[in-house]
């Protein structure tokens, strides 16, 4: 592709305790991928692992060797195919050390690349995770990316630092699935996604697991924070979306945004002297 445009596949599945089955689904997203053109293919957190405290109780008696061939063979793929992969996995750190929650960036050439950590764990993720504590950044046809997961998106502060590194797109994943029902989550998270992305002028594919009951569908957002492509609840399936920084988008924020980020929190050019202004009790 051209500098400045990117073409990014947002995926979604049933994500189980079963990494083998997990592995068929994104190997088959992959290849449709690959057919349609796209340059990064996203998965879901703990898309390849399964999701410790909701897909399987805890990692104990876990069969780490199954999770490396499956990752290996991915990753593989990824070269066979020529596209980037952003795959949510488990990764395994050295005993007693818990597991990290993890986005493993794997390169058109068959290589990984680099791995991100979820950095903000939710209290049941504590129980079977350790929390990261980087960033990833990467660029691709000039359009710089990041990686984030699922409750990440509490914390504006990680956004500001985003975009004060230039970042203009985001790869999140998240694991909202296997609820009883509609929730907060319903509610409240592709919101929350879209408020960061049109505050800061980001592009956001944001994956989810469509297992039964997922509240929110996988969809990719613009920098104005309009959601642009969504897939259908609780169907496996795909969305394929372009890039292109050339874009202008309505983002009346941007003359004063860099400003409020250095703490001014006004855009007045002076501050104005006038009684009537200073005498906030009378009218």
């Amino acid at each position: 592709m051209p500098e400045g445009i990117l073409k990014v596949a947002t995926c979604q599945f049933s994500v189980s305790a079963d990494v083998e089955a997990n592995a068929g689904h994104i190997v088959a997203l992959m290849r449709e991928t690959a057919e349609k053109d796209a340059e990064v293919v996203h998965f879901s957190e703990c898309a390849l692992s399964g999701y410790a405290g909701v897909d399987f109780a805890s990692f104990e008696g876990y069969n780490w060797d199954l999770l490396k061939e499956k990752t290996l063979e991915i990753i593989e793929l990824a070269g066979q195919l020529g596209v980037w992969v952003v795959l949510g996995s488990s990764h395994r750190l050295t005993e007693p050390n818990k597991p990290h929650n993890s986005l493993y960036l794997v390169s058109p050439e068959g290589k990984l690349v680099d791995r991100y950590d979820k950095r903000f764990c939710t209290g049941i993720d504590f129980d079977n995770y350790t929390p990261g504590d980087h960033f990833v950044h990467f660029e691709i046809n000039g359009v710089k990316c990041s990686l984030l997961i699922c409750f990440d998106l509490r914390f504006p502060e990680l956004y500001r630092a985003l975009y004060k590194d230039g970042v203009k797109c985001i790869f999140q994943s998240f694991y909202n699935a296997r609820q009883q029902g509609p929730s907060v989550h319903s509610e409240i998270m592709q919101q929350t996604m879209q408020a960061n992305a049109a505050n800061n002028g980001f592009r956001v594919s944001m994956t989810n697991s469509c297992g039964w009951f997922c509240p929110y569908p996988s969809c990719f957002i613009q920098p104005d924070g309009r959601i642009i492509a969504q897939l259908s609840d609780h169907k496996e399936g795909l969305t394929i979306n372009t890039i292109d920084l050339s874009e202008t988008f309505y983002d009346p924020a941007a003359p004063y945004r860099d400003m409020a980020i250095d703490g001014k929190l006004t855009n007045a050019v002076e501050t104005v002297k006038d009684v009537k202004s200073e005498n906030r009790t009378s009218l």
